[in-house]
This record gives C-alpha cells, sequence and structure tokens, in this order.
C-alpha cells in the first residue's frame, strides 16, 4: 500500500512509546522485532519476564531494549487501583475489586496511557474488540466534548479515476445504529483522525440515500439532523449532508445533484449512517474493488487505544502501532 511507508515513517519521528499487553503471542514478538529494528517506538511489554523471554527465545527474537513489566507485581498497583476505584467505585466497584481489575494486562495497559506512562496501547490479536474498548473505556474515558468511541478504516485508493485517493470510513465496527448526536461525534472524531494520520484537511460527507432533499425518510431525517449538530458546534471542518454516495465522491455526479456543495464530489470521509451500510461498504470496497482495508482505528477516546483483529498478522500490528503514535502526538498538540 501506498501509504503505509509514509505513517510509519511519520510515526518516527514522534520518538513514542507504546504498551502491549498481549505479549507471548508470536505476531506481537515478530512485530516487536520489527518495531524495535526500524526504531518506531519504544514499546512494554507486559507479562512474566521469564515466559515472554522463553516465547521470543523459541522464535529467535531478541528483546533487547524492551521493558517488560509483569502487572502481577507492578509497584504501579496501587496508585493504578486508587485511580480506577474513583472512576468506578460509584457503579459498585469496590478497591480489592479494583486491585484485582488493573492487574489484568488490558486494563494495567490502558492505566499506564492514562497516567502517561505510555503514548497508546495496541491489543486485539488475542483479545476480542469488547474486552479492549471496555477496559479502555473504563480506564481511560471518551475525548472531552464528545460522548461516542466509533472506528474508522483508511482505504486508500491507488486508481480512483485515474489518481490516488485516500479515503477513511465510519462508523464500520462499533455503533450499531447511531442517532443524530453520535453521528456528528463519529464525523468530528474521523475528521481529527484523519487529520493526525494523513495530515490533510477532512472533507466530510453525511451518506444517505438522500442527496440534499431528494427523497424524505426518517433515516434521512437521522442524516440532516446530525449535519445541523455539526453547524451547531461550529466544527473546524468541511462537511455535507445528507449526500448518496456517487455525489459524494464523483465531480460530474456532484455537479448535477449537489452544485451548490463544497464537499460533494470531493469528499475524502464518508460517514455511514449505521452500521449495517458501514461495514458492507468497507467490505465492498475490500473485497469487490480489492483496496486494502487499514484499521478498525479506534477513536474518540481521551487517549489512543487501538483494537486489533484476532486474524491480524505481525505487520497488521507495527502498521496499527504507527497510528496510534500518529494520534497519540494529535492529542498531545490540541
Amino acid at each position: 500500500m501506498f501509504i503505509i511507508d509514509d505513517l510509519i515513517n511519520k510515526a518516527k519521528g514522534n520518538s513514542g512509546s507504546i504498551v502491549l499487553p498481549e505479549s507471548t503471542d508470536p505476531r506481537v514478538l515478530t512485530a516487536v522485532a520489527k518495531i524495535v529494528a526500524m526504531d518506531l517506538a519504544k514499546v512494554t511489554l507486559l507479562g512474566e519476564s521469564e515466559i515472554i523471554n522463553q516465547e521470543a527465545k523459541a522464535l529467535n527474537i531478541e528483546l533487547n531494549n524492551v521493558t517488560i513489566i509483569n502487572p502481577e507485581t507492578s509497584e504501579d498497583i496501587p496508585a493504578f487501583a486508587e485511580a480506577y476505584y474513583q472512576r468506578r467505585k460509584e457503579k459498585g466497584v469496590t478497591m480489592a475489586q479494583a486491585i484485582e481489575t488493573v492487574k489484568n494486562p488490558l486494563y494495567f495497559g490502558a492505566s499506564m496511557v492514562k497516567e502517561g506512562k505510555v503514548e497508546g496501547m495496541v491489543a486485539g490479536a488475542v483479545n476480542i474488540t469488547a474486552d479492549v474498548l471496555r477496559a479502555a473505556l473504563q480506564v481511560i474515558g471518551v475525548m472531552p466534548g464528545l460522548k461516542t468511541v466509533s472506528s474508522a478504516f483508511i482505504l486508500p485508493v491507488p486508481d480512483f479515476r485515474c489518481e490516488k485517493r485516500i479515503f477513511l470510513f465510519a462508523d464500520c465496527a462499533v455503533v450499531p445504529n447511531p442517532s443524530s448526536e453520535q453521528l456528528a461525534d463519529i464525523a468530528m472524531s474521523t475528521a481529527l483522525t484523519r487529520k493526525a494520520i494523513i495530515g490533510d484537511e477532512p472533507k466530510v460527507a453525511l451518506l444517505s440515500f438522500s442527496t440534499l432533499g431528494s427523497a424524505k425518510h426518517e433515516l434521512v431525517d437521522k442524516v440532516t439532523m446530525a449535519k445541523e449538530i455539526l453547524t451547531e458546534r461550529k466544527v473546524d471542518f468541511d462537511f455535507d449532508g445528507e449526500l448518496q454516495v456517487d455525489a459524494a465522491i464523483i465531480p460530474e455526479v456532484a455537479k448535477r445533484k449537489a452544485p451548490q456543495s463544497s464537499v460533494a464530489g470531493n469528499a475524502n470521509i464518508l460517514i455511514f449512517p449505521d452500521l449495517q451500510a458501514g461495514n458492507i461498504g468497507y467490505k465492498l470496497a475490500q473485497y469487490i474493488g480489492k483496496v486494502e482495508a487499514i484499521g478498525p482505528i479506534i477513536q474518540g477516546l481521551a487517549a489512543p487505544v487501538s483494537d486489533l483483529s484476532r486474524g491480524c498478522s505481525a505487520e497488521d500490528i507495527v502498521n496499527t502501532v504507527a497510528i496510534v503514535l500518529l494520534l497519540a502526538d494529535q492529542q498531545k498538540k490540541k
């Protein structure tokens, strides 16, 4: 993919740090070797050092310049447990439960991110998405100004009408049936993601089966209301909707269907009205259009945590680490 090398090179310049909780998985250890070799990030692995080193040795991997922390015995447990207890005590969590919870590698890793000991966490090679997100939400929480955690996929198209184009699709993995307010949150998060990772100006299309009033339906109303919410929030990116996907990305169609729109025909972010549409849309692009999909990128958290597919490769982990480092750098600048 033409974008990956650029992202890795951008992330290298940030001198970032990352925690990987699933430290005995061969793909994770292989990714760590690559991350260290290319000087992409400082890496912390979680678990028993003896077991981790044994697994690495079996793969002929030397874990030089890698920090290994055992969550069961770490001196950070009291502080992490206290912070978790304060966040969750109104939910009935006791201090004893908090201590045991933060010994879980996902929660310990999220606590490291929350307390600024590392800049981000990447997990999901072993754990399911729900468990990764639960730890992130309970420990780190949602970004100020938002109420919704969502996801985005990067779809780099090397030959879109004779030019390279990079699209972001959202939400394709997290929120099943977003409300208008959630759609606005997803649009805002995805715009931030694009600025952090791609670095250009977001042009956000709120998608529907209607273009600017061509059809009347409550499903269309949900999208037009999301546009009104974005207008009220006075966001700092260009957006429009409701737009059919052809009007959003094809200039000739946009001239006919939405001639006054500054986004139509030029959209680089596509916000789908629900998870069914988003998931179907990115997989159609991936399997019929033969476009590589990078993600899901988890967005909307107060600090970056990203999920992996359990079918991921070592290269996927390296790429996701680069993306998390870029998100972390963007959040530091805010």
